[in-house]
Order: structure tokens, then sequence, then C-alpha cells
């Protein structure tokens, strides 16, 4: 069979081989012997694909049977190459029949198809998935083809009704800004970035971003542009909400009542606000970017800041809650202020800058020497106050024996003639007697004076006032405040310093009760024609056994403390039992304690 097959077979390309009906090799040429090895006298599907059964791709029946020619395409693993296979019916000299079998790599071929294949399904899924618009469009001003995306974006559906829109007058706000793209577009072949406003299909304004390329012919003629389409209506009204935060923001530093100054590592002042140009006496126009810190306050200052701030124990890392800070300005005038600040980091946890607030403080702390001499006046009044009800109770106790004394006197007098020696020391006695009984009458009085004259008061007025004067000092002991006062409390007749001794006794107490810290509560109601005012904190309450005691003169609890003489709440207590209130406590020991003051409110309010 081999003579019968030409010596031209041998310089193909393509590999050729025959088989017989038994699937055994006659011939193989050199591309085939190449690829595959010889083969000639053994079973084909042993030698392509190492197999004991033919391959499933093989068409024996139809060649051998159906004298037809099959093409197809073949994958053989072993030489990892993909053919065009070709086979051919063959009849011999001898009438037996064989099969010519031509196979041509292709595999260039189809990986390149399947790469071209695949690319344009990549393409074609990007158009249509990709989150930004895309579209082509022509030189007079149609859509050509539009993705989903875009679609979506100016509201339409209908996919032939969004190409038949005319781009000037139907998409773009103002056909003039058409007119503007093109001129641009040819002008330098793209645009990138470019913001315009469109129309979507209910009316609504969209700001978007255009970024295309011109599309030219064979001839360099422009057909059209393509390119995508962002819609950045959504970032445009985030950044005017973000503008609109950072106006409002450098709104709230220029007026804030504290010095607010923002420094960088070296001291340099980046931040100077208006409050810091009126505390300090210097503009920000000589300071921002050319002064430091050191220059505003000293070396030593701004160094000890500095370390307090890394120090943990001043407020955690990079914080320092509180820094007392008094120093004079240029035109000699104290200052006299607090001082917080604390260190900025990047996410790496390195120093970025510092910021830091300083709050004049020099009315408040004027206010509150004040209020500490007035304090120290009142401490001296509760004592008088105390000792004038010791003495009137003292003198009230004498007067009852000393009249029992000078009316056995006055008998003993009947009973002895006037010219005895006796009567005269008993007249002696007497006078003594009288003379005392008139020092204690004077004692009363003096411990009984005439009381300031009762006006119109407000309760809310006198509440509001002591807190503002108690706000520093309950800040400084970490104590919050919650008050819950009656908008319209009405009106209660009364002595206005007294109702302060009161209260400034009980705000006190509080401070006392909480040496670390707590929660004060201070709420006023109304119980039929009487004001109720509750002052509750979270102290260390009162011992069951002291609540009784608690309004007696000289008791106290205070023990470690030199004013704790025991006259306050007594003095309270006669205070508000006087202009016909009442006070009453409760209190559980380690907890809390609750004082509830009731006053009469007056028919004229």
């Amino acid at each position: 069979m081999a003579d019968n097959i030409p010596a031209l077979l041998d310089v193909f390309e393509d590999g050729i081989y025959i088989i017989n009906d038994d699937y055994i090799i006659e011939y193989m040429n050199k591309t085939m012997k190449t690829m595959f090895g010889e083969g000639v006298g053994r079973k084909c599907h042993k030698i392509l694909y190492k197999a004991d059964t033919p391959c499933k791709t093989c068409r024996f029946e139809e060649v051998f049977v159906h004298n037809e020619i099959h093409h197809s395409e073949v994958y053989i693993e072993s030489v990892d190459k993909i053919f065009d296979l070709s086979e051919l019916p063959m009849v011999n000299q001898d009438q037996s029949r064989s099969k010519l079998c031509i196979y041509r790599d292709i595999s260039h071929r189809a990986l390149q198809e399947a790469e071209l294949k695949s690319s344009q399904e990549s393409y074609q899924r990007l158009f249509n998935h990709v989150g930004c618009g895309v579209f082509i469009s022509s030189k007079k001003g149609r859509f050509l083809d539009v993705n989903p995306t875009l679609l979506k974006i100016l509201g339409y559906q209908d996919k032939e009704e969004f190409l038949s829109l005319d781009l000037a007058t139907d998409v773009y706000l103002k056909p003039e800004d058409r007119h503007r793209y093109t001129e641009i577009i040819e002008k330098r072949g793209q645009v990138v970035d470019y913001e315009v406003k469109w129309r979507k299909r209910d009316g609504h304004i969209l700001n978007i971003l255009l970024t295309s390329n011109v599309r030219y012919g064979s001839r360099g003629d422009i057909l059209g542009y393509e390119g995508i389409v962002v819609d950045q209506t959504r970032r445009k009204k985030q950044e005017n909400k973000l503008k609109e935060a950072n106006d409002f923001f450098d709104q709230l530093i220029t007026s804030s009542p504290n010095a607010i100054m923002v420094m960088d590592m070296k001291g340099v002042i980046n931040l100077w606000n208006q409050f810091a140009e009126d505390v300090f006496g210097f503009e920000s126009e000589k300071v921002i970017g050319k002064m430091t810190i050191q220059q505003i306050f000293s070396k030593k200052v701004a160094g000890k800041v500095m370390e307090m701030m890394r120090d943990k124990k001043f407020g955690g890392k990079g914080k320092l809650n509180s820094y007392p800070l008094n120093f004079k300005k240029g035109d000699g005038k104290l200052v006299e202020g607090n001082l917080s600040a604390s260190i900025l980091y990047d996410e790496k946890g390195n120093e970025l800058a510092s910021v830091a607030i300083f709050s004049d403080l020099k009315e408040m702390l004027q206010i509150e020497r004040e209020l500490s001499t007035a304090r120290q006046h009142l401490l001296q009044s509760e004592k008088l106050a105390a000792m004038g009800r010791l003495t009137s109770q003292i003198a009230h106790e004498l007067n009852n024996p000393l009249f029992g004394i000078m009316n056995t006197l006055e008998l003993m007098k009947t009973e002895i003639s006037p010219q005895n020696k006796r009567r005269k020391l008993l007249d002696m006695s007497l006078s003594e007697v009288e003379r005392l009984a008139d020092m204690l009458k004077k004692m009363l009085s003096f411990s009984r004076p005439d009381q300031e004259e009762r006006q119109k008061i407000d309760i809310n007025v006198i509440i509001e006032e002591l807190m503002l004067l108690y706000e520093k000092r309950l800040r400084e002991n970490s104590i919050k405040v919650k008050l819950d006062l009656l908008e319209n409390p009405g009106i209660i007749i009364a002595s206005r310093d007294q109702l302060r001794q009161v209260f400034i006794n009980m705000f006190s107490n509080a401070m006392y009760a909480m040496p670390e810290g707590g929660d004060l509560e201070i709420d006023t109601k109304l119980q039929g024609k009487m004001l109720s005012i509750t002052i509750k904190d979270t102290g260390t309450g009162i011992k069951s056994g002291h609540i009784e005691k608690i309004f007696d003169s000289f008791f106290t609890t205070k023990t470690d403390n030199v004013q704790g003489v025991g006259l306050g709440l007594s003095v309270c207590y006669g205070f508000i039992k006087d202009h016909g209130g009442n006070i009453e406590v409760d209190s559980k020991e380690g907890d809390w304690t609750k004082f509830t003051i009731t006053l009469p409110l007056s028919s004229l309010s």
C-alpha cells in the first residue's frame, strides 16, 4: 500500500495518515511522524490518543460504511494542539477501503479567535454592566448606541425612544452647552472630566461629567463622538453639604467665646480665631504662619503644656483637660483663664499637630472670689445666729427661775420690817435679780433682730444665679447638674438673702457628699398652694441614725472640716419654717440624699 502513496505527501505541512477498516495505520507522512512518532502497523488511537479504544471524534462509520467526507475540529492532548481534521474515504487498487486523515494545525488561529471572542464578550459585558454611562453619538447630535446605565441615569426605559432624542435640545440643559462641547472636543480630539448639566426624562437636572473622544472615518473626517458619562449629582450635593459644614465649622470657630489655636509640632500657629485676637491682642494676619505659641506664652509654659499632654495622668494620651494659666498682655492687663489642649495623630500614631482652647475666666474667678467672701460672711453669720438662738434658749430657761426668786424675795420682804438690816439685804438681792432679768430681756431682744423686708421672689432666678456661681466648682469636681424647673413656678414672698443662704448651704453640702463626682438633680413642682423644690445628690448619703438630728444646732458629720460647726442646716430649717414652709430629708447611705423644701405660694402669683 505504501508504494501507491506519492512521495509528494511528505512535503505537506499538514499531518497525513491512512488507516484500514481495522484502525491500523498504513501510512504516515513526515509531518505526522514528527508530531506523533512512527506508528505504521499500529492502531491509530494508540498513537494519537494513547488509548485502547477508538477516539470519540473518529467518524469511522460515516467514512467506511456511508462513503462520506467528514470535517471537524479536534483537540489532541498528547501534543496540546487543535487540528482541523478532514476524514476522506479511499478505494485501493484491490478494491479494499481505507480512510485518509488530514490534520491541519489551527491552534494559533483558534487561540486568536478565542481571544477575539473573549475580548468581544468582555467588551460587551463591560458596555452593558459598567457603572457609568457609555455612548456613541453622531456629529449631528444623535445617540447611535448607549449602554443600559446611561438609560437609567437619564430615566429612560425605551432605548429606541432614547436614540431618537436630539442631544442639544432634549438632553443638554442649554443648547449652547452642546455646541461648546463639540467645539472643544473637535479642537483637542478629546475632553476629560468636562462638567455640564443634562436633563432627565422627568425634567430633573443632573450634573454630568463627560470624558470622550472624537470618532474619525477612514479619510480622517469626524464621524461623531464616543465616551463615558458619570452622574455626579449626588457628589455635587455632598460637596455642597460639605461646604456648608465647613462654612458652619469656620463660623463656629470664629464665633467661639473661647480662644482656639492650632499649631504644628514645631509650635508654628496655623489657626487663630477672633477670640484669640481679643484675648491675646495679636491679629491673625500677624500670627498665622508667622509666630509660634512660644512667642505668645513662653518656652517654659509651652514646654510644660506639651509635657503634660504626653503624660496620660492629665486626661489620657495626648490630652490635657485643664491647666490654669495667668499672664499679662502687652498693655499690662492681667488675663486669668484655663487652657485645655490635645495632640492630633495620623493613622500610624505619629504626632501631626496640637489644638488648644483657652477660656478667659477673669469674670468667673472674680465672682468666685466674691462668693468665697460671701460664704465666709455667711459662715460667720451662721455662727452668730446659732449663738443667738443658744442665748435665746438660755435666757428663756433662766427667766422662770429668776421670776421665782423675785417672787420669793418679794414675799420675804412682807415678813421683815423696813428697819431690819435683813430687809436691806433682801432689797439688794431683789435689785440684783431684777438687773439680771433686764439683762436677759436685752439678750432676748438681741437674739431676735428685725428681719429683712420680704419681697416677691421667682425661685428659678435664685437657683439659676447660684448655678452660674457654682458652675466651675461643680465641673472641676466632676458633678453633673440636671435642672428640671417649672417654666412658671409662681411667686413666693420671702427674704432673698435668706433663701440664697438656704440653697448655698444645700449645694455646698451636696458637693461635700460627692468628693469623687456624681449627679446633682434640682427640680420644682407645684403641690396645691405650695411650691416644692427637690435637691438630690448621688453622694455618700446620711446614716439612718443621723436623719433625726440633721437639723439640730451644732450637729455635724464634718469632723475633718473646720467649717463643720453644725449650724448650716439648723439655720436653713429656721429660715424655711419662719417663711411658713418646711424641709424634709430622705437618704440611702452610700447612694443618695434628697432634701425637699416646700414654700407657700403668694396669692398674687
